[in-house]
C-alpha cells in the first residue's frame, strides 16, 4: 500500500524519485521490527538519493510528519520530501472485541512537499503528547518489553486495546487547543478556514470540532464513513480525495489535526 501511494503521489506531482531526498512513513504496523519500513520499500521507489525513516505517532504520524519535513527544509538540510501514512491495522485488531474492531481499516496515502518561499506549505505546526495516558490506547505485548509467544495466549493484549469513553474526553480538548495553536501561529481566523481535514476516528470528535470552529459541512472533509480509522494514513487519504474530487483550490487555506495513541495530538496549517 505505501509503494502504491507514494508511486501515485510522485506521478501526480510530477517528480522524479531520484529528486526526492527525504522518505518519511507514519507507521504502526511496519512489515519487520527491522529496518524500517521507509528503507524496506525505498529501493522499490526509485529513492537512491533519499535518506529514510519511520515516525511511530499512530494516528498523528502524517502531521507530526510534516512538521518534520518543515524543519528540516527550514535548517537547509532537504529539498524535497515525500511523506506516506500506511496502516494495516487488520493485523493488530481483536475480532472478538467489537469495541475496536469494527472501528479501524487499512490504507496508505501519501503527499510530495518540498521547500519553497512562495507563501504556499506549512504555516503553522503544534504537537504534543502525554505518555501517562499510554495505556488507554496501545498493544501491551510484541515489543521486546513482553516478547510475543505464540503458544501463549493473550486474551487480547497482543492487540489494539482502546479505553474509548476517557480518549473522547482528552481528544475533544488537546484537538481544540491544538488547532487554536496553529490558528495563532498562522495568524489566521476560523472564517478563514477553506477547508477542514481532521483525523477520521469518531464522528462525534469531529463534530464538536467542527461546532467550535463554525464550519459549515462544506468546509469539512469526512471518509470515515468509508474507511473508518485508518490512523497514519486517514489524513493523507482525505487530503488526496478532497483534491482529486476539486475541494481544494491553489491559495486555499487548510487545517488538519490528529489524535492518536501515545497519547501524542498536533495540528497544522498549511496554504495549497
Amino acid at each position: 500500500m505505501a509503494i502504491a501511494a507514494g508511486k501515485a503521489a510522485m506521478e501526480n506531482a510530477g517528480v522524479d524519485p531520484a529528486s526526492v531526498d527525504l522518505l518519511l512513513i507514519a507507521t504502526v504496523t511496519p512489515d519487520y521490527r527491522l529496518p524500517s519500513l521507509a528503507c524496506t520499500i525505498q529501493e522499490s521507489l526509485g529513492m537512491t538519493n533519499a535518506v529514510a525513516f519511520d515516525i511511530v505517532s499512530a494516528c498523528t504520524g502524517f502531521i507530526n510528519g510534516l512538521s518534520i519535513a518543515n524543519a528540516y527544509f527550514a535548517s537547509g538540510q532537504h529539498r524535497r520530501a515525500l511523506i506516506i501514512g500506511a496502516e494495516k491495522l487488520s493485523t493488530i485488531v481483536n475480532y472478538e472485541d467489537r469495541n475496536t474492531c469494527v472501528l479501524f481499516g487499512d490504507a496508505a496515502g501519501a503527499v510530495i512537499v518540498e521547500a519553497t518561499d512562495n507563501g504556499s506549505g506549512v504555516l503553522a505546526s503544534f504537537m504534543k503528547s502525554d505518555g501517562q495516558y499510554r495505556p488507554w490506547l496501545w498493544t501491551e505485548v510484541g515489543g521486546s518489553r513482553h516478547p510475543y509467544n505464540g503458544s501463549v495466549d493473550y486474551e487480547g493484549r497482543d492487540k489494539i486495546l482502546m479505553n474509548g469513553k476517557e480518549i473522547f474526553k482528552v481528544a475533544v480538548r488537546e484537538m481544540w487547543h491544538a488547532t487554536e495553536r496553529v490558528m495563532e501561529g498562522a495568524a489566521i481566523t476560523k472564517e478563514d478556514i477553506d477547508l477542514f481535514i481532521p483525523h477520521q476516528a469518531n464522528i462525534r470528535i469531529i463534530e464538536a470540532m467542527q461546532k467550535r470552529l463554525g464550519l459549515s459541512d462544506d468546509k469539512v472533509y469526512l471518509n470515515i464513513d468509508r474507511f473508518g480509522n485508518t490512523s497514519a494514513a486517514s489524513i493523507p487519504l482525505a487530503l488526496d480525495e478532497a483534491n482529486r474530487a476539486g475541494r481544494i483550490s491553489s491559495g486555499d487555506t487548510l487545517v488538519m489535526t490528529a489524535f492518536g495513541g501515545g497519547l501524542i495530538w498536533g495540528a497544522t496549517a498549511v496554504r495549497w
